[in-house]
């Protein structure tokens, strides 16, 4: 096991993968309105924290993540690791004092920014490389430790003068990644590997009061996750498996990550393992100029936004953190055709020959020519007339349901729906033959609206049940 620079091959394809692995590592670092006052803002750091094990006792957070994936390794292969995470460092504000010291203060203000207490991320990386054949058995650890650190930087107001400082305290954190491999049964030669970081910092709660996840951040490791390449060799999908696979895919264990092949579409020599469930060979959309960092942003929403806010706004979010005053001066200065670009992309073009159906309207769009549900090509099927049984009792257009989403949870929204009583608009089939229920949710003031544009919600049968009175 060695620690070196990695080989220039692959260093180049995980310089493809760290597009991505950039926007997990960012992910929710500063959100809109990108000031360090907005309540939401306040509580930081949501994603693949690994925190002391003495704080993750007392909490629901964790001090490891547990990967495991299927590879087919290539005789003499070896496995270049890359543990990437964000280590908060604390800053403080000073003011400069005539007799030239310095006063720690809640705020700053400069004629272009106002400087406030912030937890900046710096990122951190653990790099070293492992022969596929020194993992078999226990496997390998590799120790790592990022020393405490602390740093000044002076603040000069529009002349030059020195008017205050920043200063940055970092703390100790240590850790380990422990990988290991073993073969599988069958026919053809698949290896199960297994990759634990572990975040083994020795910090503990101060004494006298009690655990504090604010102080315990400095020692954690944020926004955790790992990349994996193989020299020689492939990984196999753990979302779309070959069909003999998919019984040892199951199999695998996966804790707080889930991983995905990474890097160039086409090719499965590299792994993403990553604490945001994402496809695979994720991509950053290529009309997005830069980070915007908000969770499930949307990019002309957010650059729209963010460009509206006030002057005294953009102050205090310029003083907040580097990255959220470069998201401030993209705002500003992004030209209108860049902006437009952002208003909607389409990914997949077929061709299409003869007159297309419908007819265009007066914006010359095309418009189908039958209603959403046609009875000519949907022979033997009525939404308003069909029924279905629940419950040994026949449920059509009208009748009264008690809503029990607790099946699938396929939408959050469902959880605040849960045995609420609606009524069926209508009753739909599917192409692969399953029944849905169009309702809409008694007492709900937009019902009629609902009813008038066909905007339903929909459950299965088994998610619902008649009321005793369904009146």
């Amino acid at each position: 096991m060695t620690a070196p620079a990695f080989a220039p091959e692959t260093e180049e394809r995980l310089a493809l993968a760290r597009q991505v692995a950039d926007a997990v590592l960012f992910e929710g670092y500063v959100l809109y309105p990108y000031r360090a006052s907005a309540a939401k803002n306040r509580l930081r750091w949501q994603f693949g924290v690994l925190v002391p094990p003495a704080w993750g006792a007392e909490c629901e957070e964790h001090d490891f993540q547990h990967t495991e994936c299927l590879m087919e390794p290539r005789a003499e292969a070896s496995l270049a690791v890359e543990v990437r995470f964000l280590h908060a460092r604390r800053r403080t504000v000073q003011r400069a004092l005539p007799d030239g010291g310095f006063e720690t203060v809640p705020e700053l203000h400069l004629d272009d920014r106002v400087l406030v207490p912030w937890d900046e991320g710096a990122e951190e990386r653990v790099e070293f490389v492992a022969p596929v054949a020194q993992l078999s058995g226990d496997g390998i650890e590799f120790p790592f430790r990022k020393p405490a650190v602390e740093d000044t930087e002076p603040v000069l107001d529009a002349t030059g003068r020195t008017v205050g400082r920043l200063v940055r305290r970092s703390a100790e954190v240590t850790g380990v990644v422990r990988l290991s491999a073993s073969e599988l049964e069958g026919p053809y030669r698949v290896l199960r590997l297994t990759a634990v970081v572990e975040n083994t910092t020795s910090w503990t709660p101060p004494e006298g009061r009690a655990a504090d996840r604010d102080a315990a951040l400095p020692h954690s490791l944020v926004a955790t996750h790992l990349l994996m390449a193989l020299s020689a060799g492939s990984f196999l999908s753990m979302t779309d498996p070959p069909e003999w696979a998919k019984g040892a895919v199951a199999a695998c264990r996966n804790l707080h990550t889930w991983p995905v092949l990474a890097g160039e579409p086409g090719r499965a020599d590299l792994v993403l393992s990553s604490p945001i469930i994402l496809e695979d060979h994720p991509a950053i959309a290529p009309e997005s100029l830069g980070a915007l960092y908000d969770a499930t942003e949307i990019d002309e929403i957010l650059a729209l936004r963010t460009a509206a806010l006030t002057d005294a706004e953009k102050r205090e979010a310029r003083g907040t953190d580097a990255r959220a005053a470069a998201v401030i001066d993209l705002a500003d200065s992004m030209p209108a055709e860049v902006l437009e670009r952002l208003h909607g992309a389409v990914r997949g073009l077929r061709e299409i020959t003869g007159e297309p159906d419908g007819f265009p309207d007066e914006f010359g769009v095309t418009r189908p020519d039958t209603p959403w549900w046609d009875p000519a090509s949907d022979a033997g099927f009525d939404p308003e007339q069909d029924w279905v049984m629940v419950d040994g009792r026949p449920v059509g257009k009208g009748s009264r349901v008690e809503l029990r989403p607790g099946l699938r949870h396929t939408d959050a929204q469902d959880l605040f729906l849960q045995g609420r009583t609606a009524t069926v608009e209508a009753v739909l089939h599917d192409v692969d033959g399953a029944v849905h229920l169009a309702v809409t949710v008694d007492g709900d003031p937009g019902a009629d609206i609902r009813r008038e544009q066909g905007r339903y919600l929909y459950f299965q049968p088994d998610e619902v049940v008649v009321p005793e009175d369904p009146r």
